[in-house]
């Protein structure tokens, strides 16, 4: 992308835009692991957004290719409990980001319980699931909904409906004869919430990922376990909020999916 063709693209100053989203996911309400909104300071004016989940290298550097000036993540950067030298491929990340004037914006949890553009409620407009409340009725801002399938359907059926809108085969604990109606989920790695589908009395649990111990609590408490992918399930969120920024701002918006099999 050329620069006169860069200047020539509408533009917002970094800070208004992150003002604007820290509000617009009421990112001071959450207690997170790791910052949420600005990671990497770059360019003051923003123009160019590239979108992805997770801020990998191969995401980086396509950003690059494209000439943007702004990377817009999921999951970015300095989560608690990690190592905090900057080394390995968290300097050649930063390199990469800090030599190409490149602004990096993170948002985890705001992103995941957003009441518009939230992976939770955008992957249950994915899956025709009926939003009827939090998965924890004492902690509503916490992720994980509970709801119905729009039309009940045996266990197979409902992953073979995964697989097709996510683009990926589910893994599924259950018998594939039962018929699923009602049910809980949340996207990512929250395989630590079956205890609590378990105790609101749903037929099956969505979320990312599964562990060990999830496999027999699903088996014999008879709740159905869905893993869809921890990638494949919060692809929607940072897609829809682009979109809105390109709505809001007249902003170039680029959304790239580099695939994640986990």
């Amino acid at each position: 992308m050329s620069d006169d063709f860069k200047q020539s693209l509408p533009a917002v100053k970094r800070n208004e835009l992150i003002q604007y989203l820290d509000q617009y996911l009421n990112v001071s309400t959450f207690r997170d692991y790791c910052p949420n909104g600005l990671q990497v300071e770059g360019s003051a004016d923003v123009r160019h957004i590239v979108t992805g989940v997770t801020a990998s290298q191969a995401l980086i550097d396509e950003a690059i290719e494209l000439g943007a000036d702004t990377l817009l993540v999921h999951h970015g950067y300095f989560w608690k409990g990690e190592d905090e030298r900057v080394i390995g491929i968290k300097r050649e990340r930063l390199k990469s980001l800090l030599c190409n004037d490149m602004n990096l914006i993170g948002y985890h949890l705001p992103l995941d319980v957003h009441g518009v553009v939230g992976n939770n409620v955008q992957l249950a407009d994915i899956l025709d699931i009926s939003n009827d409340g939090p998965l924890d009725a004492n902690a509503p801002s916490a992720p994980g909904n509970i709801g119905r399938l729009a039309r009940p359907m045996p266990a197979l059926e409902f992953c073979a409906l995964i697989d097709e809108r996510l683009g990926r085969a589910p893994l599924h604990i259950g018998e594939n004869e039962d018929v699923i109606e009602t049910i809980a989920w949340c996207t990512g790695a929250a395989q630590s919430y079956l205890q609590q589908a378990v105790d609101r009395g749903v037929d099956a649990f969505l979320t990312g990922e599964i562990n060990e111990p999830a496999v027999h609590l699903a088996r014999e408490t008879g709740t159905h376990f869905i893993s869809a992918g921890h990638h494949a399930t919060e692809r929607c969120g940072v897609y829809a909020l682009g979109q809105h920024l390109e709505n809001q701002f007249g902003l170039k918006v680029t959304f790239i999916d580099i695939d994640n099999p986990v």
